[in-house]
């Protein structure tokens, strides 16, 4: 009798708790949840397709429009030119992580002036945000000064004027 006891709890651990434990059940989706419908075996198919794609465009070490999404490549053919292009005949400065890129193939002689360069423009645009925003804020403290003086000015005169009409207290 005992060893039917045991091996019924035992069924249901498997049957049950180990399942749970193993593959546990997630948390119900809250009420205002709007499921997905399923996709088609096409739809799927494309989604892999287009997965695939970007996947193997992205080993490629030249990172351009094939990563991007197809309408990208449409409006640039339909233009003539890639779009942002400066119209110099595909000639145009490196960006900086393509010219940190470069650097950093070239060993630390080479990535060195090339940080120093990024850090001085970063510095430089902080230096003048700063210079800007003090600007930004002396002008509107004069601006508010001047308005005090202007209120106080006013009470003075109507103040005055009252001591005219009715003559100062003693």
């Amino acid at each position: 009798m005992r060893l039917r006891v045991v091996c019924r709890k035992l069924y249901d651990y498997v049957r049950c708790d180990l399942k749970e434990i193993a593959f546990p059940s997630s948390l119900p989706d809250p009420p205002h949840f709007k499921k997905r419908r399923k996709l088609t075996w096409k739809e799927r198919w494309l989604v892999l397709k287009e997965a695939s794609r970007l996947y193997a465009a992205s080993w490629v070490r030249d990172i351009g429009p094939d990563l991007r999404p197809n309408d990208y490549k449409k409006d640039a053919d339909e233009e003539g030119e890639p779009r942002g292009g400066n119209g110099a005949g595909g000639e145009r400065e490196p960006s900086t992580l393509e010219d940190l890129a470069v650097a950093a193939r070239g060993g630390m002689e080479t990535l060195r002036p090339a940080l120093q360069r990024v850090y001085m423009t970063r510095a430089s645009a902080y230096r003048d945000a700063l210079r800007n925003f003090v600007a930004g804020y002396q002008e509107g403290l004069k601006q508010v000064m001047e308005r005090k003086e202007r209120k106080e000015g006013e009470d003075e005169s109507q103040s005055e004027r009252q001591d005219g009409v009715f003559g100062k207290p003693r």
